[in-house]
């Protein structure tokens, strides 16, 4: 029945708690138990998402993870996407962000994990630290269970728990909270995930290690989490009554090929956005920049999203038969972020594309944080005017940071324009999910069809 997807909410009084590596081995240990899992990632977060599409993965088929961004996709989207994304599933499970009440900046709980709580009227399981805590856990989970009354905090998996006696104590002081501890995790430091500058090192660069990790988390929660009434709590959220997402198709007697960049370099895509352009009319064809040394055959259009292209610049520079293929395309192209970065002239001294007239470098600021922006003049993706939501995330500057005609203006949280517009190129910093602006994928396809 449409609607009835048995789903929890896997969330965390704050970052760090281990949020991720609960719900990564929920994942794969349910799928080992033979059920078809949706994975779902609230906030704008590509690298997570590549954990959950592996933890899913089973004979049965595979399953991108999928993000769900009240900020990006807006509030009325985030029960449709979920629904699209967990169409056929037996059980479907988001991993929170941050802590469980902290939203976009200055916006009350947009965004939040507890907004898509009650966007999908999911039971919440509460993930705790509690390497250094005994009693004191009751008035945490107490707090956390009672601050909003529409956010149903369920249960309760203690994670970094040290002993036995540590664990006895811990659901001593639960027993009176109301809220029931559905499991305890002891501390396990073989099937931590490395990371580096901005974040978990993702799936695509350490394949053979990640598999490892994702069947030693689903073990280590097989044997300290009760799975079964977990599934009793899932099965327990109410029918949603909002319909699913579709990607608008558009009829069409010409298919593009828009080729799209992947592999290790450019692993951050939202899986709406393949699903739009072939709903749009494309032929949808993935490339890798740092081994492929020509462009798909008949391609019309490029997208380079985001990506670890500065870890990578050496082997992208030293492809120069791609480089000088990505150079010489004179259909559109949209870039994102690290696709950016591949356009520009060159990257920590190392050659690039040079499409872009700009140089980039890797810096120690962090630039963070949800964007509005409008279209500054038309382009291969936005007419001019279009209003967006977008998220930036990256340590590396642009010099210049804009072109003669910059791809977006902000407007919020501070005014300055952004990225670069030429003839049949949009490149910019911001990251944006285009199921809440489908026009930009059919406009995309349709420059690529002329």
């Amino acid at each position: 029945m449409v609607g009835a997807v048995p789903r929890l909410v896997i969330a965390a009084p704050a970052s760090g708690s281990g949020k991720t590596t609960v719900a990564t081995g929920l994942m794969a240990a349910f799928t080992a138990a033979g059920l078809a899992v949706s994975a779902h990632k609230v906030g704008p977060d590509y690298i997570d998402p590549g954990y959950h599409a592996l933890a899913v993965s089973s004979p049965r088929g595979d399953r991108p993870g999928r993000n769900l961004d009240a900020y990006l996709c807006g509030p009325e989207r985030i029960a449709p996407l979920f629904l699209h994304g967990a169409a056929g599933a037996d059980l479907a499970l988001v991993e929170g962000v941050m802590g469980l009440y902290d939203g976009a900046g200055g916006q009350g709980e947009l965004a939040s994990t507890a907004h898509v709580a009650k966007l999908l009227r999911a039971p919440v399981v509460l993930v705790v630290d509690a390497s250094s805590q005994s009693r004191s856990v009751a008035a945490l989970v107490h707090g956390f269970a009672s601050w909003d009354p529409e956010v149903r905090v369920a249960g309760v998996i203690l994670n970094k728990v040290g002993s036995d006696r540590h664990e006895e104590l811990l659901r001593e002081a639960l027993d009176q909270s109301g809220v029931p501890v559905l499991g305890a995790l002891r501390r396990a430091p073989q099937v931590r995930t490395p990371s580096r500058h901005l974040g978990l090192v993702p799936v695509a660069e350490r394949r053979t290690e990640a598999v490892d990790a994702v069947r030693a988390l689903a073990a280590q929660i097989r044997a300290g989490v009760d799975l079964a009434a977990l599934l009793t709590l899932a099965r327990s959220a109410p029918r949603l009554p909002e319909t699913p997402w579709a990607p608008p198709v558009v009829e069409t007697s010409r298919r593009p090929v828009v080729a799209v960049a992947g592999g290790p370099a450019f692993t951050f895509s939202y899986a709406e956005h393949a699903e739009l352009l072939g709903a749009a009319g494309a032929e949808v064809v993935t490339f890798d920049p740092l081994r492929d040394e020509a462009l798909p055959e008949g391609t019309r259009g490029l997208v380079i999203g985001g990506g670890f292209p500065e870890v990578y610049a050496p082997e992208l520079s030293a492809n120069e038969p791609l480089r000088k293929a990505v150079a010489a395309h004179d259909g559109p192209i949209a870039a994102e972020c690290a696709g950016l970065l591949y356009l520009a002239r060159e990257l920590d001294g190392k050659p690039m594309c040079g499409v872009l007239d700009a140089t980039a470098r890797m810096t120690q600021k962090l630039t963070l944080g949800y964007r509005e922006a409008v279209a500054i003049g038309d382009s291969a993706l936005a007419a001019a005017g279009t209003r967006v939501r977008g998220h930036e995330f990256h340590r590396t500057a642009m010099e210049p940071g804009a072109g003669a005609t910059a791809a977006w203006g902000f407007i919020h949280p501070r005014r300055r324009t952004e990225g670069f517009v030429q003839e049949n190129v949009h490149a910019s910093y911001l990251h944006v999910h285009w199921a809440a602006e489908p026009s930009l994928a059919q406009r995309f396809v349709e420059r690529c069809a002329v």
